[in-house]
Parts: C-alpha cells; sequence; structure tokens
C-alpha cells in the first residue's frame, strides 16, 4: 500500500512541527513540510506527488488563499485534498476558502485529534 503525502506549508515553525509530530506513529503517511506557499508551487512543478495539502492562509509573498487558486487551476493536482489551517475565524473567511477550492477548513490553535478527524474526513468520497 502506497504512504499518504501530506505536505503542510505554514510560515510559523511551531505550527510545522506539531503537524509533523501529528503523524509520528503513523506508518501509513509520510509527511513533509515547507514554509512558503511558492516553495510548494516549485515542488510541484517539479513533480512532487502530494495528496493532501495543508495550508496556513497568512504567509509572506504568496498567502494560502492564492496558493489555493493555483493549485485548482492545474488540472494535474485535481485530485489532491485541500485543508486550510489558520487562525482566521471570520465565517467570511471559511466562505472564501472554500469558494477559492479548499475541501475543508480547521481552526487554529488545533489538537492532534482535531487534525486528523479533519484529515480523516477529507478521505471519504461523497461522490460516489
Amino acid at each position: 500500500m502506497r504512504k499518504t503525502r501530506v505536505l503542510i506549508v505554514d510560515d510559523d515553525a511551531v505550527v510545522r512541527l506539531a503537524v509533523l509530530n501529528s503523524f509520528a506513529d503513523d506508518p501509513n503517511t509520510e509527511v513533509s513540510a515547507s514554509s512558503s506557499g511558492q516553495d510548494v508551487l516549485n515542488r510541484l512543478a517539479g513533480g512532487e506527488q502530494i495528496d493532501r495539502l495543508l495550508v496556513d492562509w497568512n504567509m509572506p509573498g504568496l498567502n494560502g488563499i492564492e496558493l489555493v487558486r493555483k493549485v485548482r487551476a492545474d488540472p494535474r493536482f485535481s485530485g489532491m485534498r485541500i485543508l486550510m489551517v489558520t487562525s482566521e475565524t471570520l465565517i467570511e473567511c471559511v466562505a472564501l476558502a472554500l469558494a477559492v477550492g479548499a475541501d475543508d477548513y480547521l481552526m487554529k490553535p488545533f489538537t492532534k485529534e482535531m487534525l486528523l478527524g479533519k484529515l480523516a474526513l477529507l478521505e471519504v468520497d461523497c461522490h460516489e
């Protein structure tokens, strides 16, 4: 069985470490991290395979909303599931993230259980 590849993109090293640690005991998931949206685009352009993308909203340079828009604009990544992970709490922000292509939304701060629960929901294909 192929491992699920998860990439967390957040400019906060503490958040990246927390997400990486959340998967420490999961042999079926391969997790990597990035600190910028542009790095993610470069990695994807270079052929890196990502199944789940966890995206922070507020990052310098290419922010999370712009990153989601760019990923969703490329048909090669249509199967990628995207979870917006952010401190933005306004309902308008949630709606915008979903409108541009995020599959779900997780507000900071979060627990390991909350993160893994949201990712488990991304595994469910509601279109069957």
